[in-house]
């Protein structure tokens, strides 16, 4: 079915950005931090509101409706309009008739290590706001008509700013990001050319991730444009192009949630998810741990992530359209190993078979009630995450003509410690490696080992997917019980649904033997996208979207199912 490009989205649920793009135009400006006006934001040095968009009319703000598509967004008044789009990656076009445009310095002023310094151009009709924040400079240059410019060479707290349009008639402007110096602005076409390039590469991407899209699957365009916009070019730490969670303040590459994002490409886009796939583990460190995320100025390495990528590496194997050669899967092996190796040698206890965590962020769940009575814990999904990937580099040695029988050895070792250890004949539960104390079992978090599907016994897989379905409300998987003692409906992993715990319970459901529930669960998960949107997660009982409105792993997350339930459905028939 053909879909128009010019999908319509709500700007202040999502950035208008495109794919590349360091920069966006958004209300959101930092953590939990929204604007009432529109605002160019750039992604380099963290999240900066730089410049306040600001529609006027005779030098009073006005109010507009704005409208926003992947390739052109448009403040609309009675008395006029204005639109902007993007000429490349670092440079907006913005033109207006009717109203002006002031583009206002967006921090509270002048000092010498902190805020904007605005100045004009030497020998040229342009205006450079220069930023402390970003470290970069923003020019702002004339195409059609004129600028005024208030604050010029000014320090101190003192309002800085640039006024296209004032005097009423139809006006053009360029605003570029760069570093220290660029070449003057010239045009390499119209304003509608831009805009006609912004929604054919759109359309192009759209058609690549999600062909099988019909009415049956109403979230696919907008999935796809979470995942467009938040998408950036290589710089600074991130040598790949890169997806990052958001353009809001979750402005980063975690190393679990870049492993679904390369699942919802793959089909469509084989090389750009195995860059994806890959981006986090370019700094594995000397343990062979990759970073809890890497961004355009900083890899950290405080917390790690769980490893899911050897079901993540099989799964998107099955969905490429071609296998990967060689030369990829030595690599991919090598890094696996590492990945695998930083688990058994460095997160053991001496005596114990299984591996910690030292903290909930390194499980991906940073508050779940696992963690409440210890915080340094032999968790069951890290155990059941770590025997899967030990099998996934079982089968790469075969493949690769290597000696596997470290990984059989270990992952049955593993296997058995799991059952032994941590299965209490009921349900999975953490132990402190230190005192013995096990932890609640009342997280949707204890259940995830239905990700090593048939390595379980089938009493063991049966009674997890009894527990599962009491976690299932109207919209999918709670990490906590509606109405029980730890739920909370805005608490982050007490309660919300989460994309990344859905597509794993779904997926370890549909391998253990219980597709009906696996489809229930899909089913539940889409709809609740359809309706609500691509949050960070959503309430378990309303099912409104919570936190940051605009997440590309929820995204990614309904592609990946929609387009597997697609592909069930084509079977059938």
């Amino acid at each position: 079915m053909h879909f128009p490009s010019d999908h319509r989205f709500d700007v202040n649920e999502i950035p208008f950005s495109v794919r590349g793009s360091w920069l966006d135009v958004s209300p959101v400006v930092a953590l939990h931090t929204r604007r009432d006006d529109l605002h160019l934001v750039s992604h380099q040095n963290g999240i900066h509101g730089v410049l306040a968009l600001v529609p006027e009319i005779g030098g009073d703000r006005v109010e507009t409706d704005i409208v926003a598509t992947p390739s052109v967004l448009a403040w609309g008044h009675e008395r006029g309009r204005i639109e902007v789009t993007f000429d490349d990656t670092s440079t907006l076009r913005v033109r207006g008739t009717g109203l002006a445009l002031r583009l206002a310095d967006a921090t509270a002023g002048l000092t010498p290590f902190t805020g904007t310094y605005l100045f004009t151009e030497p020998g040229s009709s342009s205006a450079v706001f220069t930023s402390y924040e970003t470290g970069r400079r923003y020019r702002v240059t004339p195409i059609t008509g004129s600028l005024t410019v208030d604050g010029n060479e000014a320090l101190g707290a003192r309002a800085r700013s640039v006024l296209a349009g004032a005097d009423g008639r139809a006006w053009e402007i360029a605003v570029e990001e760069f570093t220290a110096a660029h070449a003057p602005f010239v045009a390499s076409g119209t304003f509608d050319e831009a805009v006609g390039r912004n929604a054919a590469a759109f359309e192009e991407y759209l058609n690549a991730l999600a062909p099988w899209r019909s009415e049956r699957t109403p979230g696919a365009a907008l999935a796809a444009y979470v995942l467009w916009s938040a998408t950036v070019s290589p710089l600074g730490y991130l040598d790949r192009e890169s997806i990052l969670m958001s353009k809001h303040w979750m402005d980063k590459v975690w190393s679990w949630d870049h492993a679904f994002n390369a699942l919802a490409l793959a089909p469509g886009l084989p090389e750009v998810a195995l860059d994806q796939f890959l981006a986090p583990f370019d700094y594995q460190d000397d343990a062979g741990a990759p970073p809890d995320s890497v961004t355009h100025s900083e890899v950290l390495y405080n917390y790690v992530k769980p490893p899911i990528h050897g079901w993540a590496l099989a799964k998107l194997r099955e969905r490429m359209p071609r296998p990967l050669d060689r030369e990829q899967l030595l690599d991919l092996y090598y890094r696996l190993t590492r990945w695998s190796l930083f688990w058994l040698d460095y997160r053991r206890v001496d005596g114990h078979d299984l591996p910690y965590y030292q903290h909930g962020n390194d499980s991906g769940w940073d508050n779940s009630t696992t963690f409440d009575n210890d915080r340094v814990i032999e968790a069951p999904d890290l155990a059941a995450f770590l025997i899967v990937q030990l099998d996934v580099l079982t089968e790469l040695a075969g493949e690769l003509g290597l000696d596997s029988a470290r990984w059989t050895t270990e992952s049955e070792r593993l296997r058995a410690a799991l059952l032994a250890t941590l299965w209490s004949g009921e349900d999975f539960v953490a132990i402190s490696p230190s005192s013995g104390r096990r932890s609640t079992a009342t997280s949707l978090l204890n259940l995830l080992p239905i990700i090593a599907g048939e390595r379980l016994p089938l009493e063991v897989r049966e009674k997890l997917a009894k527990h599962i379905e009491r976690h299932l409300t109207e919209f999918g998987p709670a990490t906590e019980i509606p109405g029980t003692e730890h739920y909370e409906p805005d608490g982050y992993w007490r309660g919300p649904i989460w994309a990344p715990s859905t597509v794993l319970i779904e997926s370890g459901l549909r391998s253990s033997g219980f597709v009906e529930l696996a489809d229930t669960v899909s089913e539940r998960f889409r709809a609740l996208c359809e309706k609500s949107g691509f949050a960070e997660n959503f309430d378990a009982v309303s099912g409104a979207g919570l936190r940051d409105r605009a997440y590309s792993w929820t995204a990614s997350s309904y592609l990946l199912l929609a387009g597997e339930a697609e592909s069930r459905r084509e079977q059938a028939s």
